[in-house]
C-alpha cells in the first residue's frame, strides 16, 4: 500500500507540483489549501506524513503542528520563506519535525520526505531505556524524569532516545544530524541549537540539574544522572 502524504498550502500552485512530484514517486497524496480543511483530511484519512506551508491567512501552519500534536505523531515537514530562527523555535516546538526553507530542490524536500517516512515505524519496535533519572519508552512514546513525565515532540524525543542509548559519550553534531534527521542535513546545525535548547529547558524541569553538555566545536554529551548548571 502506497504511503499516504498530505500537502498543505494556500498556493494552489504549490500544491499541484508538490502533489504531481510526490505521486511520480508513487506516494499516495491528497492537498488542502487552508490548514481547517487539513484537519478534516488528517482525520478522515490518517496520512502518514504532512507537508505544510508556515504562514497561511487565519490558521497557521504552527497552530495545525500544535492540533496535530494534540493526537497523534506523524511527521510534519513544515515548507516557509522565512528563515529566522525564532520561526524555527517556534515551528519545531509547535511539534514540527523539519524545517524546509522556500525557494527549496524537490530533490531535496523528496529525501526528507524519505527519511521521516523510514524512521516512523522503527520506534514502536525498541524495548523501553532506563538510565539515570529517565525513563525512555519507545513503544509508549513516553519519557520520564525522576518519575516526572515530560512532554517531546517526535523530533526531540529521537534525540533524547539517541542521547539515552549512548549516556556519557560524545555524539558529534554529525552523528545527531544524521541519526534523527537523515543524511541531507548533516551540515544543518541549526536543527540541534534549537533543539537542544528546547530540549534543555523540558528535561531540567524546576531542578538546577543540566543533563546536556556541550563539548564545544565537537557536538554534545549526555549525563542521564544530570550536573551542576
Amino acid at each position: 500500500m502506497a504511503e499516504r502524504i498530505l500537502v498543505v498550502d494556500d498556493e494552489i500552485q504549490i500544491t499541484r507540483v508538490l502533489r504531481a512530484s510526490l505521486s511520480a514517486q508513487r506516494y499516495d497524496v491528497r492537498t488542502a489549501n487552508d490548514p481547517e480543511e487539513a484537519l478534516r483530511l488528517f482525520e478522515e484519512w490518517d496520512p502518514d506524513l504532512i507537508v505544510t506551508d508556515l504562514m497561511m491567512p487565519g490558521m497557521t501552519g504552527v497552530d495545525l503542528c500544535r492540533a496535530i500534536r494534540r493526537k497523534a505523531s506523524t511527521p510534519i515537514i513544515v515548507l516557509s520563506v522565512r528563515d529566522q530562527e525564532h520561526t524555527k523555535v517556534e515551528a519545531l516546538d509547535a511539534g514540527a519535525d523539519d524545517y524546509v526553507t522556500k525557494p527549496f530542490s524537490i530533490q531535496e524536500l523528496l529525501a526528507r520526505v524519505r527519511a521521516h517516512l523510514r524512521r516512523a515505524p522503527e520506534r514502536s519496535e525498541d524495548g523501553p531505556v532506563e538510565v539515570g533519572d529517565f525513563l525512555v519508552d519507545p513503544a509508549a512514546h513516553t519519557i520520564t524524569v525522576s518519575g516526572r513525565p515530560v512532554h517531546l515532540t517526535p523530533k526531540e524525543f529521537d534525540l533524547l532516545l539517541l542521547f539515552a542509548r549512548n549516556a556519557g559519550k560524545v555524539l558529534t553534531h554529525r552523528v545527531l544530524l544524521t541519526n534523527v534527521w537523515g543524511a541531507q542535513s548533516a551540515q544543518q546545525p541549526e536543527y540541534l541549537r534549537v533543539f537542544i535548547g528546547q530540549l534543555r529547558k523540558k528535561l531540567q524541569g524546576n531542578t538546577q540539574k543540566e543533563y546536556i553538555q556541550t563539548e564545544p566545536w565537537v557536538g554534545y554529551r549526555f549525563l542521564p544522572e544530570g550536573g551542576p548548571q
